[in-house]
């Protein structure tokens, strides 16, 4: 039952960012037409899409072999199990958020895609949720792992 939690978890926040999150900005832009694009934008879209989406997967499977569990919390409430220890390499090398990294870098991939003010303002306003986001589970790391997790903050940036 625990591993069917899991999985339903992760396909719900995939379909979340990779599905849902798109279709919102297309939505706010007035549905405009997907095809065709120019092909600047489209290069540009699809290695920010592919760039984006690599690093969240990565990110996800180290997590899952490595940390055997997950760091985010949603606001305070346990999502996944929590990772034993912190994890300060593999993707974590880049940044303490290198799925939330590649989640924004795919949807900017959208925005140039859509290359709409209201695709940016979508975008826009779902960083300033998952910053909010971010604050908050920082809080929880620091509690969890103290002067390993601050000196972790002294060298690796947020994003």
């Amino acid at each position: 039952m625990k591993k069917l939690r899991e999985f339903i978890g992760y396909l719900l926040g995939g379909l979340l960012f990779v599905a849902l999150m798109p279709t919102v900005m297309w939505l706010a832009s007035g549905r405009p037409d997907i095809w065709p694009v120019s092909t600047t934008k489209m290069i540009v879209a699809i290695f920010l899409m592919l760039g984006g989406l690599s690093l969240s997967i990565w990110t996800i499977i180290y997590m899952k072999q490595r940390g055997k569990g997950n760091p985010m919390d949603a606001f305070g409430h346990e999502v996944a199990p929590r990772t034993k220890h912190l994890m300060t390499d593999g993707p974590y090398r880049l940044n303490r958020n290198p799925m939330l990294t590649g989640t924004l870098t795919y949807l900017a991939g959208v925005m140039v895609w859509l290359w709409t003010w209201q695709a940016l303002l979508v975008w826009v306003i779902f960083f300033a949720i998952m910053l909010i986001q971010v604050i908050s589970e920082e809080r929880r790391l620091r509690r969890d792992f103290g002067k390993e997790y601050t000196d972790y903050c002294r060298r690796t940036r947020r994003f």
